[in-house]
């Protein structure tokens, strides 16, 4: 009973290192995510270009199967000439509907006018193509990643309990299981102590008790 009690508190243990861990290397990504974004809006400076990566959460499900309502998209900047059809792209519409939202839709076609390309797009759920044909200074970058559900993340983080279960619970845990092996070491170090002491007392006696012997038996002698 005692060595299945152990396994279990073993198990619990490691799970639970295994979820911390994890939680730092999420907070630590998505700290280096923001480092590089900050960064490179500082080069960017005051020039009219979009970041190099952005990460923007789907709302609609008009790509659907390809990327679903609450999926992430890590879209990253790209050149007019790197835009092809097929390609999935993020864009600042321009349409009197959707005026400044972002969409995110597949290019089905490209046309020039006047030298100057024009995209066609489309969402993959969607029967027609989109109203308004876009140019490049509209698109903010092609879609590199899709992150499956992760939007569920940002909009539980967004609110005041999402930290205090994500960043709060977490740190009191580790705080707390530091605390206990502090304890239990310590612990540990004294009992070792006490059985030196013990041994030590021990060994003291039997050698009290052997020149006690060996002085009786040459009385006797």
């Amino acid at each position: 009973m005692i060595a299945v009690l152990k396994d279990i508190k073993w198990t619990i243990n490691y799970m639970i290192s295994i979820i911390m861990y994890a939680i730092i290397v999420i907070l630590i990504l998505i700290g280096i995510i923001l480092a590089a974004y900050f960064i490179d809006f500082k080069i960017r400076d005051s020039r009219i270009e979009a970041p190099l990566y952005n990460a923007y959460v789907i709302v609609s499900g008009s790509m659907e199967p390809i990327i679903k309502i609450k999926d992430a998209v890590l879209v990253r900047r790209c050149e007019e000439k790197d835009i092809k059809v097929g390609d999935v792209v993020t864009y600042r519409s321009m349409d009197e509907a959707f005026y400044g939202i972002l969409i995110t839709h597949r290019v089905v076609n490209i046309i020039e006018e006047n030298g100057e390309k024009i995209y066609i797009t489309k969402g993959d759920n969607n029967e027609t193509i989109d109203r308004s044909p876009i140019k490049f200074n509209q698109i903010q970058g092609k879609v590199a990643m899709r992150i499956p559900k992760i939007g569920y993340l940002k909009y539980f983080l967004t609110e005041n309990y999402g930290w205090i279960m994500i960043v709060v619970i977490p740190s009191i845990v580790i705080i707390v299981l530091d605390v206990l092996k502090i304890f239990k070491k310590g612990k540990n170090d004294n009992n070792q102590n006490n059985g030196n002491n013990d041994n030590n007392m021990k060994k003291h006696n039997n050698y009290k008790n052997n020149n006690f012997s060996e002085k009786q038996v040459n009385y006797y002698e």
